[in-house]
């Protein structure tokens, strides 16, 4: 494992509370991505010191979260460190939060509250790191371990499921058996969880370097607890599903990294459901609409002419059919069949086609069309329903013959 680097400003803030007398140390993910050589997010920082100790002895600080034990110390550029004062939790009455915190001068203790042992352990300059719950030796055998017992530790708090199964797909480790099993026993406790927070967990495992560990929210029986729906993008018992003898093939690596195509892919087996399936989880509207359209591609056939390609680019853009046809032909790679090589082959022509229609600069939208709603109204066509449908028309017309797209030429077919 690689040797910890504390950046200067970590740095500052564990001396300053050192000198003070308290103990302070960088801990949880912070120490997990050093030694894997992966860069943190973020440093959060523990301490021996309460919340008004840490105030009185920085000059700016922000009180964020004050009755857990946190205060944000803020350095020079109004950059943010999270310092948070040793505690051991109380007993969580909803499956989420605990319903107090009390504050320890124990540092084991601290660690000990933590959900896997990867995540429990922390770091300063003098002592090195202390590591009480063996992560280092996870970490070497990459393994995703809770902390003691792993049904308490999901009977506290039921998003851990779902986060160990992103944290193996993030960092490529297998889930302890103890640990998954626990998993499954205690999964109907992730109906306490806000859609909000299932909806982070997912999308990071899906935008992972192995979106393919999704199979696992199936496996583990955590989806049928997820949405009403969720459960549905599993089912892959339909004819599109037929070349997947292994769920983990539905979504493999090597599928663009891209947050709506990454979700589009995994519910192509249910199109119907993806926009159901999607707002159950509070997912922003603009992913809804592109992933939608992305699930419902896969069962389309690639269009046959350049025309029908300006009319698939009209309604999905150039970036979005794009990125699908990428993702499409991911998937293919996967199989050696005749089907698998004439739809890769499929996709290489279309891809020339679109080629073809950016580089030449053709009209595929109406904001492109050489005339307008207002021109259309000089002609006599009633303000309404009818400019729209014409426009539509005339679109049509410069998709099928792009030179069409000159305002005297659509005037004489609007006329």
């Amino acid at each position: 494992m690689r040797k910890i680097e504390l950046p200067e400003n970590v740095k500052y803030i564990i001396n300053k509370l050192e000198a003070a007398g308290y103990e302070a140390y960088a801990v949880g993910g912070c120490v997990r991505d050093s030694m894997l050589g992966r860069v943190p997010e973020d440093w959060d920082i523990t301490t021996s010191a309460k919340p008004e100790e840490v105030k009185e002895i920085f000059r700016k600080t922000i009180d964020t979260g004050i009755q857990h034990g946190t205060v944000t110390v803020l350095m020079p550029g109004c950059v943010g460190y999270e310092v948070t004062t040793y505690r051991i939790d109380g007993e969580y009455l909803d499956g989420r939060h605990p319903s107090e915190v009390t504050f320890t001068p124990s540092l084991h203790e601290d660690l000990a509250r933590r959900d896997f042992t990867i995540n429990a352990m922390a770091v300063n300059d003098r002592t090195g790191v202390v590591d009480d719950f063996c992560g280092l030796s996870d970490m070497e055998a990459r393994v995703i371990r809770a902390v003691g017992d792993p049904r308490q530790r999901f009977t506290e708090d039921a998003l851990r499921m779902l986060r160990a199964l992103r944290f193996s797909a993030q960092l490529d480790f297998e889930i302890d058996k103890d640990t998954y099993e626990a998993v499954k026993e205690l999964a109907p406790n992730l109906v306490h969880v806000s859609k909000e927070r299932i909806n982070v967990e997912l999308t990071k495992l899906l935008m992972s370097d192995h979106p393919e560990v999704i199979a696992l929210v199936s496996d583990s029986g955590l989806s049928g607890y997820i949405s009403d729906h969720f459960d549905d993008a599993f089912d892959v018992s339909n004819e599109m599903a037929a070349p997947y003898p292994d769920i983990r093939q539905w979504i493999p690596k090597g599928i663009p990294n891209i947050k709506y195509l990454r979700w589009g892919t995994f519910l192509r087996a249910v199109p119907e459901e993806a926009k159901t399936i999607l707002k159950e989880l509070k997912m922003d509207n603009d992913t809804i609409h592109k992933a939608q359209i992305i699930a419902g591609l896969f069962s389309e056939d690639l269009p046959e002419s350049v025309y029908e390609v300006r009319k698939t680019l009209s309604v999905i853009g150039f970036d979005t059919y794009y990125a699908f046809l990428e993702a499409d032909a991911c998937i293919n790679r996967q199989f050696t069949g005749d089907d698998a090589m004439k739809r890769l082959e499929r996709i290489k022509v279309t891809k020339s086609h679109v080629d073809a229609v950016r580089d030449a600069g053709d009209c595929i939208s109406l904001g492109d069309l050489a005339v307008t709603g207002a021109d259309l109204m000089e002609l006599g066509i009633p303000k309404g329903p009818e400019i729209g449908m014409v426009l539509h028309k005339l679109l049509d017309e410069v998709l099928k013959v792009p030179s069409r797209n000159k305002k005297e030429v659509l005037l004489t077919l609007a006329k």
